[in-house]
């Protein structure tokens, strides 16, 4: 049986090419004993991949030059020698950027499709929404009453930190480019939605709606956003920081803020995180989560482009802002 999949060509410095990437076909195994074959259905494209396209190991390995990339997907067992799953079965899996898979079925997660669609698991109930919910829980620990700012509020984390947010109490400030964006933002709940691309001045904007401040801010943009959020963050503020995707494809080390003082000042309080080191607030983020979609409070987003030969085209798209809600890959 032949599969595609995406090849790394050459470790990426500034902008993603098209030339960066390569589709290859390959000859899919039969299962062996304890293994099971699959074929994808969806596959996720994340921010955090283009650090493994550099070269340079962080919280985790880089991807290998002319090998297939990996990334989280979701699909279907077509054929099984493994007790715990039989075909017709939905996984998830790290076995993206590829078109199927033979692997031992011990490491696959069975997923219920009864209730949620299959890629609502690469999404608002699985690491995306996740995410959302440790950096709004636990770093943050958003009170009722008080106002966030969630910063890239279109994208995948962001459109689920909005609606947590709403949940949980907060009023919401959010930023994004464009006012298409920024009606999609009211859209999903937004009490205030700024179009950062249409200001000189990101502080005095968000001190318009906010003129007493902000008590938290939700970072996933870094550079420019990052030094406003230091102005409007008030006294003792919290910041949870999952990421910084304007500074991902710099071919050189930016310029770091002048403002950094506020840290101080202010007694502010900024935690970086990975949510895979918060896997213990699984079951209490599917319990919240669960309520809310059944109260109706949760509506996901997702951008969904066709064919394995389109992932670069959509990891490429996260950086552009050409997606609303979770970028996916429908194989």
């Amino acid at each position: 049986m032949k599969t595609r999949e995406i090849h790394l060509n050459a470790y990426l410095k500034g902008e993603p090419k098209p030339e960066n990437y390569s589709v290859a076909e390959t000859e899919l195994a039969e299962p062996g004993e304890g293994e099971v074959q699959v074929k994808n259905l969806y596959i996720s494209v994340d921010p955090y991949m283009r650090g493994r396209m550099s070269g340079i190991k962080t919280y985790i390995e880089p991807f290998q030059i002319g090998a297939v990339m990996e990334g989280g997907a979701v699909g279907e067992v077509t054929a099984s020698n493994f007790d715990g799953l039989k075909p017709g079965d939905h996984v998830m899996s790290m076995f993206g950027w590829r078109e199927g898979y033979t692997k031992p079925g011990k490491g696959l997660m069975k997923i219920d499709t009864s209730i949620l669609p299959p890629q609502a698991y690469l999404g608002i109930a699985g690491l995306t929404g996740m995410t959302a919910y440790v950096g709004l829980k636990r770093m943050i620990d958003l009170k009722p009453g008080e106002t966030l700012w969630m910063s890239a509020g279109a994208g995948a984390v962001g459109s689920a930190g909005i609606q947590f947010a709403k949940a949980m109490g907060a009023t919401v400030i959010a930023t994004a480019r464009g006012q298409e964006k920024v009606d999609y933002l009211k859209s999903i709940g937004a009490d205030h939605a700024i179009d950062y691309s249409a200001t000189d001045n990101l502080a005095a904007s968000l001190r318009e709606v906010a003129p007493a401040g902000v008590d938290a801010y939700f970072e996933n943009v870094g550079g420019t956003h990052f030094t406003a959020a230091l102005e409007v963050l008030k006294q003792h503020g919290r910041m949870a920081a999952c990421g910084m995707i304007q500074r991902y494809n710099d071919a050189e080390p930016a310029s770091i803020t002048d403002n950094l003082t506020y840290i101080v000042g202010k007694s502010l309080n900024i935690r970086g995180f990975i949510v895979s080191d918060h896997m213990d607030m699984q079951g209490e983020f599917v319990k919240d989560l669960t309520e809310w979609m059944m109260a109706g409070k949760i509506n996901p987003a997702e951008t969904i482009m066709d064919g394995i030969e389109k992932a670069p085209e959509a990891f490429t798209g996260l950086f552009s802002g050409a997606n609303k809600g979770k970028m996916l890959v429908k194989i």
